[in-house]
């Protein structure tokens, strides 16, 4: 009868004991996840110039994570700041004009009510309405308060990350049980998906602006240019989206009396603006990553809904990574089938 080894029950020992207290680090604190994820992306993105910083031009690696984080804020704050001052003059218009907005909407909808014989602004529907918009109003400022606190935190990971980045590396080529050629294989590929994603949301976003530019021109939107940035800020945006642009130019148009063309501009940005999004994410993670589209499909529904915004980078990397993984066992652990072997009926 066969016994097992002393050697095997203690690693069996040590294994259950790794899982059970990373069971427990994971449930408290997994809301630091999109955070973690966060400073990993930006890490990757900025450790060659790290590096650089240290090894060429011989800087104190505090001062240069310093520099590298304070460049890669102002990129990303920058432009939320930017927004928030484009649209402060709109928002104070809307709120000063929301009446005449409101009456503007309730005649354009009575006009079809009386044409088709349908009620639509209903108390009933009104009620709800309403229901619906005084749970989003929370869900939205949830959200936006929710990732200030995750840019703080990765922020406070990052630096981390960036001072230690070698000795960090190191001790991931000595605790991953893989051979040398796998390592190297699953570093490159995650390191390659992040890249794809950071790029491609920034370029996906631009796509969309150029698509609301071309709606803006031929609806004779003014001051098309200053929608533009706008469209392109806010379809970076987590929640709302490209929403932000398109809907108060639809309103707008509302507010003037210009029915048929509001209309137009929602059609135009739900049916046309929304689904180039899905569009160009397809094609630029397939050819930025390589990254088939349905992966794409199902990342972001699962990473939106695991991670919150950095989901979208994410989300794909997560089932890429699980693809990669089976690949790497089949290495590690499979034998290769011999295709003489293989019986012929």
């Amino acid at each position: 009868m066969n016994s097992i080894s002393n050697n095997a029950i203690r690693q069996i020992l040590i294994l259950i004991t790794i899982i059970f207290i990373g069971v427990v680090l994971f449930i408290h604190l997994k809301t630091f996840i999109p955070a973690f994820l966060g400073s990993y992306t930006l890490y990757v993105l900025m450790r060659k110039y790290m590096f650089i910083l240290q090894g060429k031009y011989k800087w104190n690696k505090n001062l240069a994570a310093a520099l590298l984080m304070l460049l890669s804020f102002l990129i990303i704050m920058v432009p939320i700041l930017i927004l928030a001052n484009m649209m402060t003059s709109r928002i104070a218009f809307a709120i000063e004009h929301s009446s005449d907005i409101l009456t503007a909407i309730q005649n354009f909808i009575s006009t079809y009510e009386k044409r088709y014989n349908v009620d639509i602004l209903t108390d009933e529907n009104i009620r709800r309405i309403s229901t619906i918009g005084a749970e989003t109003l929370p869900k939205i400022l949830g959200a936006t308060f929710d990732t200030l606190t995750t840019i703080l935190i990765m922020y406070f990971i990052l630096f981390f990350m960036l001072v230690d980045g070698r000795k960090m590396e190191s001790h991931f080529y000595e605790w991953v049980p893989l051979k040398d050629e796998n390592i190297l294989l699953l570093r490159r590929d995650l390191n390659l998906l992040v890249n794809s994603n950071a790029i491609g949301i920034p370029l996906i976003a631009l796509i969309q602006g150029l698509i609301g530019l071309i709606g803006y021109v031929i609806l004779g939107v003014q001051e098309p240019i200053f929608w533009f940035v706008i469209t392109c800020i806010a379809a970076m945006l987590p929640v709302v989206g490209a929403a932000v642009a398109y809907i108060p130019v639809s309103l707008l148009f509302f507010a003037a009396g210009d029915n048929g063309k509001g209309v137009i501009m929602l059609i135009y940005g739900f049916g046309v603006i929304g689904v180039s999004d899905n569009v160009a994410r397809f094609w630029l993670q397939k050819r930025l990553g390589d990254v088939h589209p349905l992966i794409t499909v199902f990342g972001v529904i699962i990473g939106v809904s695991m991670f919150g915004f950095i989901g979208l980078i994410f989300g794909p990397i997560l089932i890429s990574l699980f693809l990669l993984m089976i690949k790497i066992y089949a290495s590690e652990f499979s034998q290769k089938v011999d295709p003489n072997d293989i019986p012929i009926k």
